[in-house]
């Protein structure tokens, strides 16, 4: 049975970048919760631990005495940012193998 997840930083989520089923699906149930419970799934600590950083330092893009304004992160910032939630997505698909498909759901601008 193949698995679907999909990978994206949410505002107020600092525990997972995942969520189960593609886009659209009517059947989201899943035994990885909703958004995925990151230690109900095959991967390394390490893989775990990454993912919540990134969730954790997501949420300093955002303004909080203006959220709908413009983020305080420079473009080197939201580079680096990138870069590491790359790797870490690379490690994750490498890690839970080809049963498994991680449809990467980021904003691209």
């Amino acid at each position: 049975m193949p698995y679907h997840l999909r990978f994206f930083f949410e505002v107020g989520v600092t525990h997972t970048p995942l969520w189960p089923g593609p886009q659209g699906d009517p059947d989201l149930d899943s035994p990885y919760g909703y958004p995925c419970e990151l230690e109900r799934l095959p991967i390394s600590l390490a893989t775990r631990a990454e993912l919540v950083r990134l969730c954790e330092w997501y949420e300093t893009s955002i303004d909080w005495d203006y959220p709908p304004g413009p983020s305080p992160w420079p473009e080197e910032q939201w580079e680096l940012f990138r870069q590491q939630a790359d790797t870490a997505l690379a490690d994750l698909r490498r890690e839970l193998g080809d049963a498994w498909t991680v449809e990467d759901r980021r904003r691209t601008s």
